[in-house]
């Protein structure tokens, strides 16, 4: 796609993203599903809708989209297990803009130049579980990349695989009926309209969407009672030329009694920047704005503000994910106080994606799209709760810091060093790693998952620093490798259905083959008869779904597994009611 580089110097850096212009699709011409919205969670629906063969159009209003706007940067590795089923992890990580070697972890330094109050250099050069927290289920870690990198990665890959991308066109009108949706558009340049039908809308136009819009869906929530800013600065050259260093910290957390918050490099000039809080009404001025920033820095330099988006601690979320054939995602279902609410995002798209495509194919019920809202608002809402509870507990640390005082940087003194110490003691409590946030990702209220008799009561709560694998139903399906080079069970999960058989004796398979093959089902095999994998699943056999999800877990004995296929797919109504009572699963 189109990319308007900077290249001085060796900069790698994507200044402006140029949107294809393609004719949407008109007249009788019928999509399967309208993308809103060409962000990275838009063209992630379209990513992921195209992983399962769903025929999907993006359109946008936008023209371009512009790295300098402050969007999101940091991905988890929930996220990145994502993009590697949609094949491009590796060509996000190409597109460094800049030094990889500048990432040492997210440090928490007085300023730039300044004393490490805590955080740890996580580079190294073993080859082993670098970037990834000791107790981390996952094959990744995370990446840090400006979200326009995503955007111009998603776009060379929906160009592959030939589903069109429009940008320029508004929507200004959306008309459901029994057999699909039909979205007026309006072209921005020129007010030429068009007409697009398609059986399904996914709105992914961020938190003042239009779709939301239109289609009647209320929001609820806490609002602001301040206003922040996430401001881009650009300095006259390379901070690390003006240091005398080979390079600087990429990201950092800086902690001093003037400023407070990231300071994130997005190219050796160009850097991200924290601005607040200030009384709603209030827009400080470009000297206002330069003044704080500089306190990050810790030393004087040239600084251009060249982009400033305001944020609030709140919480909005839409009071459905799902009606009438107009699903939501991203900042248009859900925004929070900052931080991940795109990896949130990205969460949704890969729960919503595999049911539009199961129901697309005539192999689910309408139910199953209800189900996403079931799943992810309940998700989103356990993690906002959490967000905006650190977000307060984090305000009354910063005021502790300040009460006891940052010592400025020149200051060397026993009693400075004794005060960093605390400091940072009280920053280490503040910044543990949220575990539960990024992979207990559990689905405890939904009609297309078989819970088992106590399930609900006997689970321990959500805890958003905590996560323990756990095969039952409706949690994330523990991970491991198949084979000992590194192929994993969920590199193996494709867009249908997979019955995991854990056990040597796999009596049960037929039962489920057959009941597939009676419904025009595709159903995937997976034997693992290992007793570790059978211990973390607590059973012989499990029912994984394409987003990595238990269905169903048993034994297989006093089985109707049609009717386990129907309930996961929301193929009948009283499937649920079909299903006779399952024995106790339990490791053999």
């Amino acid at each position: 796609m189109p990319a308007r580089n900077d290249i001085s110097r060796g900069r790698r850096q994507v200044d402006v993203l140029e949107f294809p212009r393609a004719e949407p699709a008109t007249g009788s011409d019928v999509v399967d599903v309208l993308v809103v919205g060409a962000g990275p969670s838009g063209l992630g629906t379209a990513m992921e809708l195209a992983r399962h063969g769903v025929r999907a159009a993006v359109v946008d209003a936008a023209t371009e989209a512009t790295l300098v706007r402050a969007g999101a940067a940091g991905y988890n590795a929930r996220v990145l297990e994502i993009f590697a089923k949609w094949r491009v992890l590796d060509r996000i990580r190409d597109e460094w803009t800049f030094p990889p070697e500048w990432n040492t972890g997210n440090l928490l330094l007085t300023s730039l130049i300044g004393h490490q109050l805590g955080g740890s250099v996580e580079r190294s050069f073993d080859l082993g579980r670098v970037g990834r927290p000791s107790a981390s289920p996952s094959a990744y870690g995370t990446l840090r990349r400006p979200q326009t990198v995503l955007q111009k990665v998603f776009l060379d890959r929906l160009a592959e695989v030939g589903t069109v991308v429009s940008g320029g066109w508004r929507v200004e009108g959306l008309t459901v009926d029994a057999e699909g949706v039909t979205t007026d558009l309006v072209e921005v340049e020129t007010g030429d309209t068009r007409s697009v039908r398609s059986r399904y809308v996914v709105g992914a136009d961020g938190s003042k969407s239009t779709v939301r819009t239109l289609a009647g869906i209320p929001r609820s929530g806490e609002y602001a009672t301040e206003r922040h800013f996430r401001v881009i600065v650009r300095t006259a050259s390379d901070v690390s030329t003006l240091l005398g260093r080979p390079f600087v910290p990429g990201t950092s957390i800086i902690y001093n009694d003037r400023y407070t918050g990231f300071l994130a490099a997005l190219n050796e000039t160009d850097w991200r920047t924290y601005a607040g809080p200030f009384p709603l009404d209030h827009q400080p001025t470009e000297a206002e704005l330069i003044a704080h920033v500089r306190e990050a820095f810790g030393f004087d330099l040239e600084l251009e503000v060249v982009s400033q988006t305001s944020f609030f601690t709140s919480t909005r979320i839409a009071e459905t994910f799902y009606q009438d054939r107009i699903a939501l995602v991203g900042d248009a279902a859900h925004v929070r106080t900052p931080g991940g609410n795109l990896c949130e995002g990205f969460g949704d798209v890969a729960n919503l994606g595999w049911k539009l495509a199961a129901v697309l194919r005539g192999e689910a019920g309408e139910g199953l799209l209800r189900s996403y809202d079931q799943e992810r608002r309940p998700h989103n809402q356990r993690v906002a709760d959490y967000a905006l509870a650190r977000e307060r507990a984090g305000a009354q640390v910063y005021r502790r810091i300040r009460e006891i005082g940052v010592p400025a940087d020149d200051d060397t003194t026993d009693d400075a060093a004794r005060r960093r110490a605390r400091i940072g003691e009280l920053l280490g409590a503040e910044h543990a790693f949220p575990l539960g946030v990024v992979f207990d990702e559990r689905y405890d209220d939904s009609s297309v998952v078989w819970y088992e008799d106590g399930q609900r009561t006997s689970e321990e709560p959500w805890d958003a620093h905590t996560y323990t694998e756990d095969g039952r139903p409706g949690h994330r399906a523990p991970n491991g490798n198949l084979d000992p080079f590194g192929f994993t069970l969920y590199d193996r999960l494709g867009s249908h259905l997979a019955l995991l058989v854990l056990t040597p004796d796999s009596a049960a398979v037929a039962d489920f083959e057959d009941a597939a093959d009676a419904r025009g089902l595709e159903l995937e095999v997976i034997h693992l008869p290992d007793a570790v994998a059978r211990q973390r699943y607590g059973a012989p056999y499990a029912l994984i779904r394409p987003d990595a999800h238990v269905a169903w877990r048993g034994d297989g004995t006093a089985l109707d597994a049609g009717a386990v296929l129907d309930l996961a797919l929301a193929r009948a109504d009283d499937a649920r009611a079909s299903l006779r009572p399952l024995a106790e699963a339990a490791a053999s």
